[in-house]
């Protein structure tokens, strides 16, 4: 760590252009995960994570709308939020906006060109790659490789096919700020490195997001930050995609699940553990089947918090560092999870301990369990005794209707000799 006890992370937040799908869930749901261990650890946390609200994405659909990109935004990043909320994520310490820091990206990106790492072309300010020695250092790649993964500006006044823009000259429709060489924008790239940089200093500790983002969005950004004389971020940490039937989940794919409709019909908990589930570099499928092993383990995990919700023993040291052990390397969740697993196992078993330790462990990873059933409202009440009452007159087809109506409705519906009990 750059300052003992403390940690600086930056991560590359939301594009509000459209709903966020599930794979932007499991981003969040990523370094929440890491914030709140951490936290757990007893470090200082500061938490960075922009909102990228310049972008081709934007504009082409605030044109195609006939709106301004602040409407686009402002609608598009109140969901995301508000999706981030319903799953229980922590808020990050600052959340900058690129539209903020366009001042301090012109005068970045004349320091570059001041120091022989960028030029001027007809339609922008492009940054040089072969005046930085040492690039493709993310990607593990020699430059020349680099290619095939790259998203190629084309230009004809470009030095190199894999120079990348700093600064684009203003096009009709776009919106566009005053800089020394002209009107224009600032290249996606360049605003991420400003953010970090002016927000957790040189050398921050951390820099997290999805591992598409590796080349060359983080590569570009480690780029400009070397070329400028600053040292950028000690460690990188990429998280994998989610997948439907193997392959990466993406609105270009048409094959993503919007996150608002799948947190309307599932227990927002239950993603979190579905990914818990993963380690976070590893893929994994956002399917009808996951979700419903993830809801199984969910309830398992509710009727054990229902079960032990005044247990005043206090954690087991040595479940606790095993839990400890597997987070600390690598977060290894999968194997962190099986431990809480294990420990619900041993508290059903009799021991008080375990089961205060499955309170504290899940508390770790933001798991929150329902300790109390919910209150049964008067309307629901009625449907359940007259559940009762259809199930003793042997009238089957009519408690099993009641009980379809119930399960809609989000009640989890126990029945049982003693009567039906419902809870949430």
């Amino acid at each position: 760590m750059r300052d003992p006890g403390k940690v600086s992370i930056y991560h590359c937040g939301p594009t509000p252009y459209d709903v966020p799908h599930v794979g932007h869930g499991r981003n969040t749901l990523f370094y929440d995960v890491l914030h709140r261990y951490l936290e757990w650890r007893g470090l200082d946390v500061t938490l960075v994570s922009n909102v990228t609200d310049i972008e081709d994405k934007i504009i082409r659909r605030s044109i195609a709308e006939g709106r301004s990109c602040a409407d686009v935004v402002a609608e598009f990043e109140a969901i995301h939020w508000s999706a981030m909320d319903r799953l229980g994520v922590l808020r990050p310490d600052h959340v900058p906006k690129a539209t903020q820091y366009v001042e301090k990206m012109v005068a970045f990106i004349d320091e570059l060109i001041g120091r022989g790492h960028a030029y001027e072309t007809s339609d922008g300010v492009y940054f040089e790659v072969r005046t930085l020695p040492g690039y493709g250092l993310l990607a593990r790649q020699p430059l020349d490789s680099l290619r095939a993964g790259a998203r190629v500006e084309i230009d004809e006044d470009k030095r190199e096919w894999f120079d990348f823009a700093l600064w684009k000259k203003a096009k009709p429709g776009e919106p566009t700020w005053e800089s020394p060489w002209g009107p224009g924008r600032p290249g996606w790239h360049i605003e991420c490195t400003v953010m970090s940089l002016d927000l957790l200093g040189d050398g921050f500790d951390l820099h997290t997001a999805g591992d598409d983002l590796t080349f060359p969005h983080h590569e570009n950004e480690r780029a400009q930050a070397v070329g400028a004389g600053h040292a950028f971020s000690r460690h990188w940490t990429h998280h994998a995609m989610v997948e439907v039937e193997g392959q990466k989940m993406s609105k270009s794919l048409r094959n993503f699940t919007a996150l608002t409709d799948l947190l309307d019909h599932t227990d927002a908990r239950a993603y979190r553990l579905l990914t818990l589930r993963a380690h976070y570099k590893s893929p994994f499928d956002v399917s009808p089947d996951t979700l419903a092993d993830a809801e199984s383990g969910l309830d398992r995990l509710d009727a054990f918090a229902r079960r032990f919700a005044d247990v005043p023993a206090i954690p087991d040291p040595a479940t606790v560092e095993k839990f400890r052990g597997f987070m600390d390397d690598d977060l290894k969740t999968p194997q962190a999870v099986a431990v809480i697993f294990d420990a619900v196992n041993a508290a059903h078993k009799g021991d008080e301990r375990a089961a205060a330790t499955v309170f504290e462990l899940t508390g770790a990873v933001g798991l929150d369990l329902k300790r109390a059933p919910q209150a049964v409202d008067a309307e629901t009440q009625r449907q359940v005794a007259e559940m009762d009452d259809a199930r003793q007159a042997r009238d089957f087809a009519r408690a099993d209707a009641i009980r379809a109506d119930l399960v809609s409705r989000g009640w989890v519906v126990e029945s049982g000799p003693s009567g039906t009990v419902v809870h949430r």
